[in-house]
């Protein structure tokens, strides 16, 4: 999988035989598409994607053009997702953010299982990498309270938010949180 920030910025690399496969950093090309996916967006809201599908030239390996505004296999966008993460943060249970949501409970209580300790300080170093390269003053700002997963949304933020004031993006700040965690919100399901 290879997160991009939007398709057709995504065509623009593949023209220009600019994107690297993940595995070997060689370069790939368009390989037809994945299956068409509809995710659910905030309330009653759908998204509908079909993302394309690339190929490596030197090691063969197939990967799907991931939108930030998606995560890797779930049905909910990111913003749906780190909605669940930060009401968790603040201290709420499942079954609560389930309500709020209009999620099933079974759902969310996934979700908020794959958020593990491992997976969130993995997620706060991709948010520290990315404010250390624009926005390292706003570390003064940023106090520990004492919550991991707080913590890590906080750093998140604050490196979306100097990302659109310093390069004025316009991308909503959860497809940013995308991009810094590649499309991993959660953590992988184990495999074995």
């Amino acid at each position: 999988m290879i997160v991009v920030r939007r398709p057709e910025e995504a065509d623009t690399y593949l023209d220009a035989g600019a994107m690297r496969c993940p595995s070997c950093q060689g370069r790939v090309a368009r390989w037809g598409y994945g299956r068409v996916r509809t995710v659910r967006s905030l309330g009653t809201a759908t998204v509908t994607v079909r993302p394309q599908r690339v190929r490596c030239r030197d090691c063969g390996a197939t990967h799907i053009l991931l939108p930030t505004a998606l995560q890797a296999r779930r049905a909910d966008t990111t913003e749906v997702i780190g909605n669940a993460l930060a009401h968790k943060a603040k201290g709420m249970g499942f079954r609560r953010i389930a309500e709020r949501m209009d999620r099933p409970e079974s759902t969310v209580r996934r979700w908020l299982r794959r958020a593990t300790d491992e997976h969130v300080q993995w997620m706060c170093h991709q948010g520290n990498q990315r404010l250390i390269q624009i926005a390292s003053e706003v570390f003064s700002a940023i106090r520990y309270a004492g919550n991991l997963l707080l913590h890590t949304l906080c750093i998140l933020s604050a490196a979306a938010v100097e990302d659109r004031r310093r390069f004025g993006f316009t991308d909503p700040p959860w497809d940013l949180i995308g991009i810094y965690t590649q499309g991993r919100l959660l953590s992988p399901p184990h495999r074995g």
